[in-house]
């Protein structure tokens, strides 16, 4: 089990366990005040859009051309924006912490 740190939009802080094998996205969607994920993964609406702790993103792969054309449309964007559809967790994950960003 991989547990993350996410602070909601509220700021309030919360510690998740997921499945290794799943996608950030199915984590976050889980819960009430998670991302809504309206695609449901297919990397077409900005719905899941994370901001990952510094030290964590690196833990993840880079971001593809798909992914990052759509996160430059959208209108909160920080450095560390990513979209969490595109980030398959893994046993390396465990502990990272991000922020949902808020909703567009």
């Amino acid at each position: 089990m991989i547990k993350l740190k996410v602070t909601d939009r509220d700021g309030q802080k919360h510690e998740i366990e997921a499945q290794e094998g799943d996608t950030l996205m199915e984590a976050l969607r889980e819960h009430d005040w998670g991302v809504s994920a309206i695609c449901g993964g297919m990397c077409s609406c900005g719905t899941c859009h994370v901001y990952l702790n510094e030290e964590d993103g690196g833990k993840f792969p880079p971001v593809d051309i798909d992914e990052e054309d759509l996160v430059d449309m959208l209108e909160f964007t920080r450095e560390s924006s990513r979209l969490s559809c595109q980030l398959t967790l893994s046993a390396e994950h465990n502990g990272v912490s991000l922020e949902l960003a808020p909703e567009e």
